[in-house]
């Protein structure tokens, strides 16, 4: 008789085990996201991915191009292809050149397709615009040279809504904000007192948080030219951190404990005194790059040097930050690019689509929701961000805010075709003194005169 009341309380602990796994299952469209490989057919091949020392992703990617910094001779070059360019890259494709070192960063403009820059160990950034049709030499004229840094320039991030406002970060622990349409520095702020690791500007770009060497997580409003917020040590360890707002207006941030396992940390910037989750990962040395898509909050951790790519979905319930799984492969990542929404393939139900780099080439990962239905799943795709500017560069700097102008994928989204750049006959010798050039770092006399003209992108960039 002891022995069936034993065995019926067993059973009814295990039911009631086994229904509260049930209950505390989350309910999520994203559970099941999963990653898959592009065929061999579709990748990028023969491409000689950078070899240099530097934490950046190496690879910027729009819905008309992919750019890949490369291995070259005698100075910087990146490559630019349109993404229907698939299989083997010829060996003499024209790469874009103009950079006297390494090129450490390219950012694509959200508000033009065909808009790329780059940041340099040669201490310049360069704006290139890059035709539709494949060129026949290199391409080795930018429409504008910015220069201010005194050492290599290792991050380029445009503003998310405001026309030709780029933001520069170099090894001399400057940030300068740029109006590209006029070459001039906008905003200059000195204070970081050590490397800056990553720079990301907010949902609106009214502020940016940053990473540096000195440990300490700081959120900046450049327009008031001010820290408004900083936090010590979000993470215990001495190597690199990575930090990114989420459209709600928190923190994510990637780094290391004390004891050099990888971790990743939530953190709301009005307190930070305790984070909003603090999660332990692995103990891979590889500094973890999040891509974050503020349509589905979900963000897409990939290490360099790692094989995989997790992906985590934040919330706003407990634990806030959740794991839903993991994209393996057998090779290890040099580098990743993140596909806009705009970009993606909605009659396939795809959510992400991310560019690994390999040594040799590059392979496109899409992400992926299973459906069963062919319609357009309104769920999972809410009105994006789009290609249309919210703001003109003097009403941001006076202090205006818009929120990025949203459309739908429900059609799919077809990029418009190059728009014409248009120089104005502006001599820069009339605008600025002599010693602050914008366009070239060359002396000025040995140029001809027709090339000492300061470039205006359009005012429909």
């Amino acid at each position: 008789n002891e022995m069936s009341t034993a065995v019926s309380h067993l059973i009814s602990t295990m039911q009631m085990k086994k229904l509260m796994s049930r209950s505390i299952v989350r309910q999520s469209k994203f559970r099941h996201v999963f990653g898959q490989a592009a065929k061999a057919e579709q990748s990028y091949d023969d491409i000689r991915v950078s070899k240099v020392t530097w934490d950046s992703s190496f690879c910027a990617v729009n819905p008309k191009f992919l750019a890949v910094i490369v291995e070259s001779s005698g100075g910087g070059a990146f490559l630019v292809l349109p993404l229907s360019k698939v299989g083997r890259v010829d060996k003499n494709y024209p790469l874009v050149i103009g950079h006297s070192g390494p090129v450490l960063d390219i950012d694509w403009c959200p508000h033009n397709d065909n808009i790329l820059a780059s940041g340099s160990e040669d201490t310049t950034t360069m704006v290139w615009q890059i035709p539709d049709h494949t060129p026949c030499r290199p391409i080795s004229e930018p429409i504008v040279v910015l220069e201010g840094h005194s050492k290599r320039v290792g991050i380029v991030k445009w503003h998310p809504t405001a026309r030709n406002i780029l933001l520069t970060a170099g090894s001399d622990n400057l940030i300068i904000i740029w109006n590209v349409g006029t070459g001039e520095p906008l905003i200059t702020m000195d204070d970081h007192p050590d490397l800056i690791y990553n720079v990301s500007w907010n949902y609106n770009g009214s502020l940016f948080c940053t990473t540096c060497k000195d440990r300490r997580l700081r959120v900046c409003d450049p327009r008031k030219r001010e820290v408004v917020a900083e936090r010590l040590s979000p993470h215990e360890g001495i190597r690199p951190m990575r930090a990114i707002f989420t459209k709600e207006g928190n923190i994510f941030t990637t780094g290391f404990t004390r004891m050099s396992q990888r971790e990743l940390g939530l953190w709301d910037p009005t307190n930070f005194e305790e984070p909003i989750a603090l999660l332990e990962l692995d103990t891979s040395n590889g500094v973890l790059l999040p891509f974050y898509d503020p349509d589905t909050s979900m963000v897409y951790l990939c290490g360099k040097g790692d094989s995989s790519i997790r992906y985590f979905e934040i919330t706003e319930e407990p634990p806030y930050v959740h794991y839903l799984s993991t994209y393996s492969s057998k090779e290890p990542q040099r580098g990743m690019g993140f596909m806009p929404k705009r970009g993606v393939d909605v009659s396939k139900c795809e959510i992400a689509r991310l560019f690994k780099l390999h040594e040799r080439k590059c392979e496109p990962i899409i992400m992926t929701v299973p459906r069963k239905s062919d319609l357009f799943q309104d769920d999972l795709y809410p009105d994006t961000v789009g290609p249309d500017p919210a703001l003109e560069p003097e009403e941001w700097l006076d202090g205006r805010d818009e929120d990025p102008i949203l459309i739908s994928l429900r059609d799919g989204y077809v990029p418009p075709k190059s728009r014409e750049l248009k120089v104005s006959k502006k001599n820069v010798l009339d605008s600025r003194p002599a010693p602050r050039r914008s366009l070239s770092a060359v002396d000025g006399s040995s140029l001809p005169v027709s090339t000492l003209f300061l470039y205006h992108l359009p005012s429909e960039l």
